[in-house]
């Protein structure tokens, strides 16, 4: 089965543009029912994204288990993984070593893993992040922590529900640039097709396919890598789920009395077994497509936030979804500083204080504004009173949601610096 890389064929779509972390064209409304994430120029041949949502088809639960290891911790529900791209161990081991890879990138100097290490749950320490020509983003580089239960996929776009559509975002997008591979479509897909690696894993992953290496199975293969990584084995869960009494210190068990109180309100927007109210899985009926505005700016006095990222209005024009962000997932929430869509808050600590006083006050400079009386607030960001041992309590029951299993896993780490599986190591392949 040969993967020489083949041409790239224009797909005649009539394009809606839209903005993720960064601008795409997303075809919409295709001749062939298709709609896909591609640049404006030379799209891929994406296929039909892979989005399983109440209506679509699914990989059966007991499919799942027989073609892959994939770790369901107790008290999670089966998540839905679509059946037009079904999970198997063949492409979730592919698309680790696609996203460990810089010759994915236009320049061979970035791969998804430089703006999502393991160590830090797949986010990426800085506040916002660079691309691999220099450009700085706009947006906080999300932590990929059970992306596979997540409704919508960016800090925003309400759009992007499909991990096969949103992971073009990265590799082709130019405003601004990422992985920056939109004008080296072809190069790069020869760069790979050259790899010994790569000769056996693309057949061996999409047996099915008469053209098994092209741009539809990177996608397929890095969005299986990226539905892999499941974290639930933290303190908390062995609490909750697994019976240990002991799991939690009383500090944390204070606090996570705390965190579920109508008096903070944590969980109405971090809530259920992925501590985030944006959770779809194979038995939900509904899309989470869920937004909040949470006070952290207030720059005209009317509401507004900084031009760099508005949030959902962005996408709707809605003057109401100002400022309005997906709440993310709370797992691992210890390791992912900094926070908020934009980095611009260091410490948990600091994050409890903005919420504690019901919006974030700015008193200097181009940002300055009181958040605390913006009128698209969420009704749940209302303020509380916490005395310092209960500060103190919050902090620990946040920290007990850490999964140093899932931090440390080599199931989930570079295969390429290891020497995996006879790989060559990084330094002889770049």
């Amino acid at each position: 089965m040969s993967i020489m890389p083949t041409p790239i064929m224009p797909t005649q779509c009539r394009p809606l543009c839209l903005k993720a972390c960064c601008l795409v064209t997303l075809a919409w409304g295709c001749t062939d029912g298709a709609s896909f994430a591609v640049v404006e120029h030379a799209p891929p041949n994406a296929p039909t994204p892979g989005e399983a949502g109440p209506d679509e088809p699914t990989q059966p639960a007991e499919e799942l288990t027989a073609l892959t290891r994939l770790d369901i911790p107790p008290g999670f529900p089966p998540p839905r993984i679509p059946a037009t791209n079904p999970l198997t161990d063949a492409k979730i081991e592919l698309g680790r070593h696609l996203f460990y890879d810089t010759r994915l990138s236009g320049n061979g100097e970035q791969s998804c893993a430089s703006c999502h290490e393991q160590s830090k749950a797949f986010a990426d320490g800085r506040a916002l992040p660079t691309g691999s020509t220099g450009e700085i983003h706009h947006a906080n580089s999300l932590h990929l922590v059970n992306a596979v239960y997540q409704g919508t996929l960016t800090w925003a776009n309400p759009l992007l529900t499909s991990l096969e559509t949103q992971i073009f975002v990265p590799i082709f997008g130019e405003e601004p640039v990422e992985l920056g591979a939109a004008p080296f479509q072809v190069e790069i897909i020869e760069r790979l097709a050259a790899d010994a690696y790569y000769q056996e894993a693309f057949p061996a992953a999409f047996p099915e396919r008469e053209t098994p290496l092209d741009w539809d199975a990177v996608a397929m293969a890095l969005a299986s890598f990226v539905r892999s990584l499941i974290s639930g084995n933290s303190a908390f869960d062995r609490f909750v789920y697994q019976g240990e009494a002991q799991a939690l210190s009383a500090s944390a068990k204070r606090g996570m009395d705390l965190f579920f109180s109508e008096e903070l309100e944590c969980h109405h927007c971090h809530g259920g077994f992925n501590f985030t109210e944006a959770s779809v899985h194979a038995n939900t009926p509904f899309e989470a497509r869920r937004f909040n505005n949470t006070g952290l700016y207030n720059v005209d006095g009317e509401g507004g936030y900084p031009l760099t990222a508005r949030g959902l209005i962005e996408f709707t024009g809605a003057p109401s979804d100002m400022g309005r962000f997906r709440a993310p997932s709370l797992r691992n929430v210890a390791v992912t500083a900094p926070f908020m869509h934009d980095g611009s808050v260091e410490t948990l600590g600091e994050v409890i204080d903005i919420y504690a006083a019901g919006g974030r006050v700015i008193s200097e400079g181009p940002n300055a504004g009181d958040g605390r009386s913006n009128p698209f607030k969420s009704g749940f960001v209302v303020g509380f009173t916490l005395n310092e041992r209960q500060r103190s309590d919050l902090l620990a029951f946040l920290e007990s949601l850490t999964d140093d299993a899932f931090l440390t896993n080599p199931r989930f780490a570079d295969p390429w610096a290891r020497g995996e599986d006879g790989a060559p190591t990084a330094a002889a392949t770049r």
